[in-house]
């Protein structure tokens, strides 16, 4: 087992880490190498069209990942980050291909999980989390029980409090619209339902197709 200054030397040096979130144990890598996330689909036998959730430990992170975010953006993230909103925003230039999964966009979030918050602050930028689980196997909540064909894949494991709870998985939305002069309310499309339910992004007063 890592500890924290461990994890974050491996993920500075391009390896890939299991360690804890606000839902799941994830398996990520530092988002801005390009070797390390293409070894993150090698890990979890995941298709490269699937792009990979990113997580930063403050938005000033943001910009390392991810274009300007639009004025609706903006405002989900004062809303409702930190927390497991994931928001579909354009690539910054100079990311890695496979990170988007080709589409030219990244999905982020400001991840309220003390550790992994720490653990960006320490690398110094945004970090892959996908859940730590070989592609269409459960993700889990417990180091013991990680799938042993992955962690025999990465670098290591930081297993530290608190334990992820589980439950559901970060919610994915997009924005439709986005520079907030349309008319009516701003509008959504949840992408993947999760944590953050449509009736809470319908309560902040948003549109949710």
């Amino acid at each position: 087992m890592l500890n924290m200054d461990g994890a974050a030397a491996l993920l500075r040096a391009g390896r890939v880490v299991v360690f804890p979130t606000e839902t799941f144990f994830g398996v990520g890598c530092l988002a801005t190498h390009a070797g390390a996330v293409d070894e993150v689909y090698r890990v979890k036998r995941r298709a490269h069209r699937l792009a990979l959730p990113v997580i930063v430990g403050h938005v000033d992170q943001l910009a390392q990942v991810a274009a300007r975010m639009c004025p609706v953006a903006e405002d989900l993230a004062r809303r409702f980050w930190p927390g497991p909103l994931s928001v579909l925003l354009p690539a910054a230039p100079g990311v890695p291909a496979p990170l988007t999964g080709g589409t030219g966009r990244v999905a982020v979030r400001l991840t309220p999980h003390p550790v992994a918050r720490e653990l960006c602050l320490l690398v110094g930028g945004p970090l892959v989390a996908s859940s730590a689980n070989i592609s269409g196997r459960p993700a889990v909540t417990r180091a013991a029980e990680l799938d042993p064909e992955l962690t025999a894949e990465v670098a290591g494991v930081l297993d530290l409090p608190p334990a992820p709870p589980g439950g559901l998985p970060s919610t994915l939305v997009e924005v439709l619209g986005g520079e907030g002069n349309e008319e009516g309310p701003p509008r959504l499309r949840v992408l993947r339902a999760g944590a953050v339910t449509v009736q809470a992004l319908r309560d902040a007063g948003y549109a949710v197709a």
